[in-house]
């Protein structure tokens, strides 16, 4: 090497190809498909290239034991957050058995309502039932009088007594009176007749219906007049 080589770092540097001889600098170099495209989604590759340069230039401005202690906090987050993702899996299981628990709990509360409802229904029924037994004992020793003995007074005192126990569960009769139009929720036609009420007019009651509550529970069997009779 010659003196002048050796002190004159700028003729060193003259002798370094320039960029008119066609070398590219590093910096220079571009993709031909990211040259070509100028879309959205270039943008989003420089921010993570530059993103990336960041931070290789931090770890490369960083001491090895800056890093080491960075990384071990980094550890310690992570850890954390996995122990609070455990304990927040556990509580969801929790909370999942407890709902199993409760739904299991208030199928168990329905069974005992309609248990408890049927068993009310029936004490109600045999409460109906022992009062009627009276009356039946009334009819029953009506029939056991003489043949020759008038038991009409007494089988009058036990219809009353009927009566009365029906009036108890708020039973009412349905006995329509002829000439009444006739009520399909209330009245069962039986057949038409000859009658002097007008033609569809109820003629006759053949047996009685029983209304309790509002609610028909048995309808009152009628006939109907033809109109012939008017």
């Amino acid at each position: 090497m010659s003196e002048q080589d050796a002190s004159d770092p700028a003729g060193a540097a003259a002798e370094e190809p320039d960029a008119g001889d066609g070398a590219v600098e590093p910096d220079e170099v571009i993709d031909a498909d990211e040259e070509g495209d100028a879309t959205g989604s270039g943008t989003a590759v420089d921010g993570e290239v530059e993103a990336d340069e960041e931070l290789v230039d931090r770890v490369a401005e960083s001491d090895p034991e800056s890093i080491a202690r960075e990384l071990a906090a980094l550890r310690t987050r992570v850890d954390g957050l996995e122990e609070q993702l455990d304990a927040r899996e556990e509580e969801v299981d929790e909370l999942t058995e407890k709902l199993k628990r409760k739904q299991a709990e208030f199928q168990n509360y329905k069974k005992r309502m309609e248990k408890r409802r049927e068993e009310e229904k029936q004490r109600a029924t045999e409460d109906l039932v022992t009062r009627l037994l009276d009356v039946r004992d009334n009819l029953q020793r009506a029939l056991e009088q003489d043949e020759d003995a008038d038991i009409r007074g007494g089988v009058e005192s036990t219809l009353r007594s009927f009566d009365d126990v029906l009036d108890q569960e708020n039973v009412e009769v349905v006995e329509p009176d002829p000439g009444e139009e006739v009520d399909p929720h209330r009245h069962e036609v039986l057949v038409r007749v000859d009658s002097d009420q007008p033609e569809g007019a109820i003629a006759e009651v053949h047996r009685p219906g029983y209304e309790m509550a509002g609610k028909v529970i048995r309808e009152a069997q009628v006939t109907v007049s033809d109109g012939s009779g008017e």
